[in-house]
């Protein structure tokens, strides 16, 4: 009988607010370790993170790099959330030490957390959005790596 079991791997970055925040960017999502935010950055939903790709764990970055890979990120802000999906990739080299970008296309560059996700910024929870323009405002961003494994039994 083959049962299908899971690698899980969660990671879990905490950041801020900010007044520029409008997540109307089409393609992408980001979070950012700068501590601003100008009006052009339309896909940054939060600033002053805790955590950018190059701060997550091996074993993280492991299952993230595989090809079939699914990742799920969910944000959190006080009672609103949204969550957003989409593939790891074998190209990814999660080696940025500012940020964390989420993609809806097959782009590949060193903040790609995420491929071929369902959403990017203009898709987003509208209130969680709007709590986003609070520079008071904290925002948690789950990042949850699951990847299937074969086994015989």
């Amino acid at each position: 009988m083959n049962e299908l079991a899971l690698n899980i791997g969660i990671e879990v970055v905490k950041a801020y607010g900010h007044v520029n925040v409008t997540a109307k960017h089409r393609s992408t999502i980001e979070l950012t370790k700068d501590e601003y935010l100008t009006p052009r950055g339309d896909c940054i939903i939060g600033i002053k993170a805790c955590k950018a790709l190059r701060d997550f764990s091996q074993e993280f970055k492991e299952l993230v790099k595989r090809d079939g890979s699914i990742i799920i990120a969910i944000f959190i802000a006080d009672d609103t959330y949204d969550f957003v999906v989409g593939r790891g990739s074998s190209k990814l080299t999660l080696t940025s030490d500012r940020k964390i970008i989420i993609r809806k296309s097959e782009y590949v560059d060193q903040s790609t957390i995420m491929i071929k996700s369902n959403k990017a910024a203009k898709d987003l929870n509208r209130r969680l959005i709007k709590k986003l323009r609070d520079p008071s405002a904290v925002l948690y961003a789950v990042f949850i790596a699951l990847t299937p494994i074969q086994s015989m039994q």
